[in-house]
């Protein structure tokens, strides 16, 4: 004689420990909130031949959605204020914010959004997405490298950071005042440390 099946009580822990389980998978996914404090993007350019001066933006925020399990699906976004841009040189400073430049009285924002993450290996990564400059919208590449994942020793929350590189052609963004005397290539570098939301 075959033994009858209580099926509501196997399916009850079943359905409870599948839940339990789901919850887990779900928790691996965590938003970082960018500390602007510890965010720097850095551009440089090359000056007639003779130098390579620097500027920066500050105050920069923005989101990393990542699966520390499976960092290829983590997604970025970021949001530049135009008007925290410093040459360290005051009237190359005001030209920057000009309409000759970055206008930023009309566009007060730059930003980038992620598309795709591809794996380099040894905690490298090739960041694909859209980068816009005004009202102009183009693909880059940011090539990533993951610092660190961890609790953070000061905040004490889970912590990640990151650095990035990627030229850009500035006349693809309007931004072409003096080009080619003064380089096309802009290099672009960044370095973040975002905390768990």
């Amino acid at each position: 004689m075959i033994p009858k099946i209580n099926v509501k009580k196997i399916a009850v822990p079943v359905v409870i420990a599948f839940g339990a389980l789901s919850g887990f998978a779900r928790a691996e996914t965590q938003t970082y909130v960018m500390d602007p404090a510890h965010t720097s993007v850095v551009f440089s350019w090359n000056h007639f031949g003779f130098s390579n001066p620097t500027a920066d933006f500050s105050n920069v925020t923005g989101n990393i959605v990542l699966d520390d399990k499976h960092i290829t699906q983590t997604k970025v976004d970021v949001s530049i204020p135009i008007d925290s841009v410093d040459t360290h040189v005051q009237k190359l400073t005001e030209e920057f914010k000009g309409k000759d430049y970055f206008d930023q009285a009309t566009y007060p924002q730059a930003t980038f959004h992620s598309t795709k993450i591809v794996s380099e290996g040894a905690h490298k990564y090739k960041v694909y997405g859209d980068l816009k400059i005004k009202d102009i919208t183009k693909p880059v590449i940011l090539n990533a490298v993951l610092n660190k994942i961890g609790q953070h020793p000061m905040e004490k929350k889970q912590a990640v950071g990151f650095n990035a590189t990627t030229t850009i052609k500035r006349s693809e963004f309007g931004l072409d005042k003096y080009v080619p005397m003064v380089s096309d290539a802009v290099v672009i570098t960044i370095s973040t440390e975002a905390l768990v939301k």
